[in-house]
């Protein structure tokens, strides 16, 4: 894939924060990724990882120590208005809009900012709020709605002037279940109907494996793994089985069942691990044997991110929701 068909690429990218009396701290180290036009990239790790400061970085909020980002071509420290034109962010735990002015106000003003204007700025403005569920509620004060509701007036705000890439720090935080879908299906909808570039940071390991066309992994600012999403899953594929028993099942804290996680499920308790080898396998299915307890089923595990991330990323990796 050449440069023409990334959104964003990025070099070397650093950032070091001084600290009083000892060496810097490092918030990001050496970080190099080409993130694809038009799809959703997910940006994953742990509290502190420098996903955070990265993205940051990305959209010129924050000033690297060293290493270039560059948005559709574009050096973002060397032509950051042009860039901000480019791209909508909505950040995790940042007051994204102004709480004194209605939905609708907000929506208008930061259109204009990013010079849309007039009936097209009206039309698209109208058009997220109904896809979002809001139109009724587009002149009431944002500090009235609730915290999902400005979550998604936040959304809205971020792309209603059309940018080409699209950065969600952890987007469907707060949200009840229909809004958390509502937004789910937009973000897909960004990048399959209308060919945006959604760079997106969550602890919600089933949306990422749901939305995400490539997905890159960072522990303790570096990047551990770097690739699309289905050569992620097929890691976990691999030696992967589920094994069904009839009735409760205890905490193994030794033997061949000590390294399976056990989940109860409507009666029944599911194994869930990885062998290397058959033997390992015959050994777990022996040591139920002696248990004498009922085996029901033993199938090959589904791919799924989260066992992949608990890999990669052992005692760094986050409470996942």
């Amino acid at each position: 894939m050449t440069p023409a068909h990334h959104a964003v690429d990025i070099a070397g990218l650093t950032k070091l924060y001084p600290r009083a009396g000892g060496a810097p701290v490092t918030s990001v180290d050496h970080v190099s990724l080409s993130i694809p036009a038009g799809r959703v990239f997910a940006l994953l790790g742990a509290n502190g990882a420098g996903k955070t400061t990265t993205i940051k970085m990305i959209c010129g909020l924050v000033v690297p120590t060293a290493g270039t980002v560059l948005v559709e071509g574009l050096d973002v420290r060397r032509f950051r208005r042009r860039v901000m034109a480019r791209i909508g962010v909505v950040l995790e735990g940042t007051r994204n809009l102004y709480w004194r002015l209605t939905a609708w106000e907000n929506l208008l003003y930061f259109g204009r900012l990013r010079g849309c204007r007039g009936g097209t700025l009206k039309a698209r403005a109208e058009l997220l709020l109904r896809d979002f569920d809001l139109w009724d509620r587009r002149h009431e004060l944002v500090q009235l709605l609730s915290r999902g509701m400005q979550q998604q007036v936040a959304i809205a705000c971020a792309v209603v002037a059309d940018p080409a890439v699209v950065i969600l720090d952890e987007p469907t935080l707060g949200l009840d279940a229909e809004a958390a879908r509502r937004v789910r299906a937009w973000i897909s909808a960004l990048t399959r109907g209308n060919g945006k570039t959604v760079i997106l940071t969550t602890h919600q390991l089933d949306m990422a494996q749901e939305l995400s066309d490539h997905v890159a992994i960072m522990s303790r600012g570096r990047i551990v793994a770097s690739r699309p999403m289905a050569e992620l899953l097929e890691m976990s594929r691999v030696g992967a089985y589920r094994i069904r028993v009839k009735g409760t099942l205890a905490s193994v804290c030794a033997g061949p069942l000590q390294r399976w996680n056990l989940e109860p499920d409507n009666g029944d308790t599911i194994l869930l691990g990885h062998v290397t080898q058959d033997a390992q396998l015959y050994e777990v299915l022996d040591e139920l044997r002696q248990r004498r307890v009922p085996l029901l089923e033993v199938t090959p595990a589904e791919p799924d991110l989260e066992d992949v991330y608990l890999q990669l990323m052992g005692t760094d990796a986050p409470a996942v929701r």
